[in-house]
């Protein structure tokens, strides 16, 4: 299979004197739509495409970023509306690009015009495979609204006393596994964050490992304060 429409070329060059770079936006025709999108084993992102739109240039490079992010867990494919008329009639597709979704073989979301990087994040995010133990910001704001979570602030101190999410305990990352008494006495189920998430995925894991299986907070306190969640500070 090869590239078409306006997504950049698999193995094709990134400028003079730059090195090649495989693209992750596969191409895809009427041929192969069944196989590669029907009976995907895992959600397909389908960017209804035209080589002779400049929209779709130059937005290549969002999709581009964004195939690169989701590799194994999102498969992102390209359809020209001129080499695949049938599919575009089918779907009934009215502009390009126009991206589709497709999870346990329905459509499950779809968006039309020039994209973000950041809104095909959003359209998949509900459809991402997920590690163990991951509640996502808005799930956990639900959740600690319900009295089920106590969040566990595994970072320093002194980063817990700047801010930390609402009714959250402090237990550095270096204690936890010497306070299990503390958190299994919590009147909820502990959930670790972090700052970034890593680090509190790191700890969940360990503990899992050792038999005390634990939530964490995907994205740490950097997530939960890019969707404007509340938090506490002092």
């Amino acid at each position: 299979m090869s590239i078409l429409g306006g997504f950049p070329p698999r193995g094709g060059g990134v400028g003079k004197g730059a090195a090649s770079q495989q693209s992750e936006v596969i191409a895809i025709t009427e041929r192969e739509f069944e196989s590669e999108v029907i009976q995907s084993d895992m959600p397909v992102l389908i960017g209804i495409v035209s080589a002779r739109s400049s929209v779709c240039r130059q937005i290549a490079p969002e999709v581009e970023a964004f195939a690169r992010d989701v590799v194994g867990k999102i498969k992102v494919v390209s359809i020209d509306v001129d080499e695949s008329p049938n599919i575009v009639r089918e779907l009934r597709i009215q502009q390009v690009p126009t991206f589709i979704l497709f999870a346990e073989k329905r459509i499950a979301d779809a968006a039309a015009g020039p994209v973000t990087k950041k809104q095909l994040q959003a359209m998949v995010d509900p459809y991402m495979p997920r590690a163990a133990g991951a509640v996502k910001p808005a799930e956990l704001a639900q959740f600690l609204a319900a009295g089920v979570f106590v969040p566990i602030d595994t970072r320093e101190a002194a980063a817990f006393k700047r801010a930390h999410l609402p009714h959250a305990v402090s237990i550095p990352e270096e204690e936890l596994e010497k306070r299990l008494a503390d958190l299994e006495a919590l009147a909820g189920r502990p959930i670790l964050y972090c700052r970034a998430g890593d680090k509190s995925k790191d700890a969940a894991r360990r503990l899992g490992e050792q038999g005390f299986p634990i939530a964490y907070l995907e994205g740490g306190m950097l997530s939960w304060e890019a969707e404007s969640l509340p938090i506490e500070r002092g």
